[in-house]
């Protein structure tokens, strides 16, 4: 009979321990579900007088989370993901701003290392081309603002925001850099932000997002999309080690440049620069995107062309200006069996990828600063002078000595280059013709290292040093100027 007791003891005691653990496992999905809402009231594009309040609820209901419960959460990658330090970005929303203002406007990212690289990287470039511009920034989507805003404590201006700000500093002529790609939905709700401001603002100006005007069909291209073909297909081949595409062409090696894709009239943008990388023979680089927008770049697509073509190895890299969710997610997450690392895995190729947007690259930094110029030349209603041309020029001005004509190829294509220096080699200016357009750098070379002081058309920046290297490698006698 004692022995039935503790028998029965026993098992009520185990009962009971059972019970305070089921007790406590519901309990931890509790605060977890209810951490999940709080996550979900601030995933949202609009902003409203209580989303600084349901920031500050979320942040501080994570941080009292314990780790067990933190697992739990739906989206715990939202407070939990380590993306690189946020003290590096500048969320350039101060005051103080003068009459002039460059409000450099762009999507934007979560993904703090890439926001630091990608969008400070530009709008460095343009505070350094425009010292006398007051740069400032904006991002069009909410959700990555409340994202940064609730996991980093960085406030960052929306459209809104920023415009408020510049009326409220006095601002009087505003030039607006957006860092999109292209003409899409995101360019236009930008523009149909700016409007609203047009009788608090005396002078807005907009200008060109990076690829520039969309053109009316594939074959309709820009210079914009050729200097951006060549400056995306120059860094993946640096950055994977070869010396040139034909080298890397040669070992099996094909590139994908991963675009967003869309649904707007603007989708034709992507397949002009799969005609673009055409004309300019990159026979091993295809251009995707995640949305499939226009059809032919979908991933099933994209891989059939890489097949047919006999490459062995793709080297995946964004054609976004940003390397965020969609870089890291869709393109390279290694445990998702859509992301494009685990399809073209999947189709037998073996696969590396590039986590890297234009917006680090110098030459397209190069580029947007071009188009602010362009933007700015239309405020005093003038356009831009017209130039002497190069062999005149460099005649006229006593800095160069010489001069010669030799044969070069380059991502552009075959040039006749004009070559011209001082008599130490300091200097040097360069001629040519391209994309049925007048080319001309000039700067100077220390050491043999060249530094772009001019860049006629803006995107040819990235080209100088090998076409310097090449005229005086070439075998040409320099000779006198008149």
């Amino acid at each position: 009979m004692k022995k039935l007791i503790v028998m029965l003891l026993a098992c009520a005691l185990v009962l009971s321990m059972g019970a305070g653990f089921v007790f406590a496992g519901e309990a931890d999905q509790a605060a977890a579900d209810e951490m999940q809402a709080l996550i979900d009231a601030i995933y949202v594009q609009e902003r409203t007088e209580d989303t600084d309040a349901q920031i500050e609820a979320a942040k501080a209901a994570w941080d009292a989370l314990t780790d067990e419960q933190k697992e739990l959460v739906e989206d715990a990658d939202y407070f939990g993901r380590d993306t690189g330090d946020a003290a590096q970005d500048d969320p350039r929303n101060q005051d103080e701003i003068g009459e002039k203002e460059l409000l450099v406007v762009s999507f934007g990212t979560s993904f703090n290392d890439s926001r630091a690289a990608d969008i400070k990287g530009i709008e460095d470039a343009l505070a350094a081309a425009y010292p006398d511009w007051a740069v400032r920034r904006a991002f069009t989507a909410q959700i990555i603002i409340n994202h940064i805003q609730a996991r980093d404590g960085e406030v960052i201006d929306n459209m809104t925001q920023a415009l408020d700000r510049a009326v409220a500093n006095g601002v009087k002529t505003l030039v607006v850099q957006p860092t999109h790609l292209m003409h899409g939905a995101e360019y236009d709700e930008m523009c149909e932000a700016l409007e609203a401001y047009a009788d608090q603002i005396e002078t807005i100006v907009v200008a060109e997002p990076l690829l520039g005007e969309v053109g009316s069909d594939a074959t309709v291209i820009n210079d914009d999309k050729a200097a951006v073909a060549q400056y995306v297909t120059a860094a993946a081949v640096e950055a994977a080690g070869f010396e040139s595409l034909e080298a890397a062409a040669e070992a099996g090696v094909a590139f994908v440049f991963m675009g967003h894709g869309t649904a707007h009239t603007a989708k034709v943008t992507y397949s002009q620069m799969n005609t673009m990388m055409s004309e300019l023979g990159y026979a091993n680089v295809f251009v995707g995107t995640v949305e499939g927008e226009p059809e032919e770049t979908a991933a099933e697509e994209v891989i059939a062309k890489v097949k047919e073509g006999g490459y062995t190895k793709v080297i995946l890299r964004p054609l976004m200006v940003v390397a965020g969710d969609h870089a890291n997610n869709d393109m390279a997450d290694p445990e998702d069996e859509e992301s494009w690392l685990s399809m073209f895995a999947a189709a037998g190729f073996d696969v590396e990828c590039q986590i890297s947007g234009l917006g680090r690259i110098p030459a397209v930094e190069d580029l947007y600063v071009a188009h602010t110029a362009a933007a700015m030349e239309t405020l005093a209603g003038e356009a831009p002078a017209e130039e002497a041309p190069a062999e005149e020029a460099a005649a006229a001005d006593s800095t160069y000595t010489q001069t010669k004509v030799f044969d070069g190829t380059y991502g552009f294509g075959d040039a006749e280059i004009t070559a011209c220096t001082n008599d130490d080699f300091t200097a040097f200016l360069l001629t040519w013709e391209a994309f049925d357009e007048d080319q001309v750098l000039e700067g100077t070379v220390d050491d043999g290292i060249v530094t772009v002081d001019y860049d006629e058309t803006g995107f040819m920046t990235g080209d100088a040093q090998l076409i310097w290297d090449d005229a005086v490698a070439s075998e040409t006698p320099w000779e006198p100027l008149p």
